[in-house]
């Protein structure tokens, strides 16, 4: 989901910035110095398997376990998201700095919205409600590229094999594969340390 300089207008980057400004300000409220390894954990996590690359169009396809973080972290998720973009673009070219605020938000959002559904369903299997996070960060950030690309080019929509096309068929496995991965971690956790799923209620 990592989008390189260049692909965005200055209107789309400069808004997509602002609302990682407001991200971040979020995610930092209220954290606590006892938070602070598990989110360095998280953010080291999403750091080396999101490296795991294929390029599509202006974007890429890779795994960045976005249920599980958002999950984990909760409302500190957009931190991790902004942390891991940023040293990928700044030692790996991985990205990109003008799009930083655009591949945090569209990472960000999917996972805090995936954190309040998953304690909205306590009570049901922890694995439906671990493969429902994992699927739906997925889809969320995807819908959040497409209408971003939109924004700021409508050619990326254009034609049969279009970016917007290419991108929706190219992550329908990668949807899958989060989806379970992250319903069974998750259910792995529940099982072995529960508190670390039920120490968030309180955000």
């Amino acid at each position: 989901m990592h989008l390189a300089d260049g692909v965005l207008n200055l209107p789309t980057a400069v808004a997509t910035y602002g609302v990682t400004v407001g991200l971040l300000g979020y995610s930092i409220k209220k954290i606590r110095e006892e938070e602070m390894p598990r989110i360095s954990l998280m953010t080291g996590a999403f750091f080396a398997i999101s490296l795991i690359s294929i390029p599509v169009g202006p974007s890429s396809i890779h795994p960045f376990l976005g249920g599980i973080l958002g999950v984990m972290l909760g409302r500190h998720a957009p931190l991790a998201f902004f942390v891991g973009p940023l040293l990928q673009a700044v030692l790996f070219q991985h990205g990109g700095l003008t799009t930083l605020g655009a591949n945090t938000v569209m990472l960000a959002v999917p996972a805090l919205l995936v954190y309040r559904l998953f304690h909205a369903l306590e009570g049901r299997d922890i694995f439906l409600r671990g493969a429902l996070a994992g699927g739906l960060a997925v889809m969320g950030t995807v819908f959040i590229l497409i209408i971003t690309l939109l924004f700021s080019d409508q050619r990326f929509g254009e034609g049969f094999f279009s970016v917007v096309n290419l991108l929706i068929v190219g992550h329908l496995p990668l949807v899958v594969i989060e989806a379970l991965i992250t319903g069974f971690a998750l259910k792995l956790l529940h099982t072995a340390k529960p508190e670390l799923l039920e120490w968030k209620r309180s955000q």
